[in-house]
């Protein structure tokens, strides 16, 4: 057996298993939905086995026949979608890159505790974690409490079941998203460049945008990628924090299989976000290639 062939085999028995499951549990949920998104409601749930791309003209304006009728609103719920999911990666930015900066640099005790520390949340439920907040942010909570307390308002604020709430929320629970990729980055930041830039007479903000921001950059579009994709479809942060006043794509989406029973549209609804998912990986990939070029 040549070399060749013998590597060859090793790279099909280490890929061959992960392989397979991506296949039968990633890709044929996705072929099934997509299917689905092409035939017709049934009259009682589930599908009937006809073709109809009205469920595609329901979002994107062509559906005008008595079952399936175009409602600009779907649209309105995507973009809005697509608000919050960006709004989200910005605030998580925002929160991540200085403090990414700061825990980089600690003594090696420290650092490790400290990323243990912005990994923590994981290991308490999702729904303990966002119930948390509900009592923080309602009209009776500490925050309203704190606030009136020290006299800043009279009356209780709205906080709760609000686009606040729910970026706060998703901000909360994709911060390890953001922070892991952003650390990694600023990690391998070489200090050498950064003392000689200020050698040779830059400012503190030329530094950064020159030297710094570059540097980082495959970090920050990585973080925004994993961060934006599932805060696009999340829908048990704005159930909890949302209620009925802030509905995502997500919402709508679980809302279309389990209360309408219409797996059709439901399953166009889950395509149309993950187009979008698919134009940002791309868009990510060839920043990414355009980068490693230059």
């Amino acid at each position: 057996m040549t070399l060749a062939r013998r590597k060859l085999l090793q790279l099909v028995g280490l890929l061959g298993a992960p392989t397979v499951f991506l296949l039968i549990f990633f890709f044929g949920p996705l072929l099934i939905m997509l299917v689905y998104s092409l035939l017709t409601p049934g009259l009682y749930g589930g599908v009937d086995w006809i073709f109809s791309h009205l469920n595609y003209g329901r979002i994107l304006g062509w559906a005008d026949t008595r079952y399936e009728k175009f409602d600009p609103v779907y649209i309105a719920i995507f973009l809005r979608s697509l608000k919050l999911a960006a709004l989200t990666v910005v605030s998580s930015l925002a929160v991540c890159y200085p403090a990414a900066f700061w825990i980089s640099r600690m003594r090696p005790g420290l650092r490790d505790f400290a990323i243990f520390l912005v990994t923590l949340p994981f290991f308490v439920s999702l729904i303990v974690r966002l119930f948390a907040w509900v009592l923080i942010l309602r009209p009776t909570g500490f925050l309203n409490q704190g606030l009136m307390g020290l006299g800043l308002t009279g009356a209780p604020i709205e906080f709760l079941y609000t686009d606040f709430a729910v970026i706060l929320g998703m901000t909360y629970v994709f911060i390890p998203f953001m922070f892991l990729p952003l650390y990694g980055s600023i990690e391998k930041l070489d200090m050498a460049q950064i003392e000689a830039s200020s050698d040779l007479g830059a400012t503190r903000f030329q530094t950064f945008r020159k030297v710094i921001l570059p540097a980082t950059l495959p970090g920050i579009v990585g973080g925004s990628v994993i961060t934006f994709i599932p805060a696009l479809g999340n829908f048990i942060v704005p159930s909890v924090l949302g209620g009925a006043k802030v509905l995502m794509i997500g919402n709508l989406i679980e809302q279309q299989f389990l209360s309408a029973r219409n797996w059709p549209f439901g399953s166009a609804l889950a395509m149309l976000v993950m187009s979008a998912v698919l134009i940002l990986l791309i868009a990510q990939f060839r920043l990414a290639k355009k980068e490693a070029q230059s």
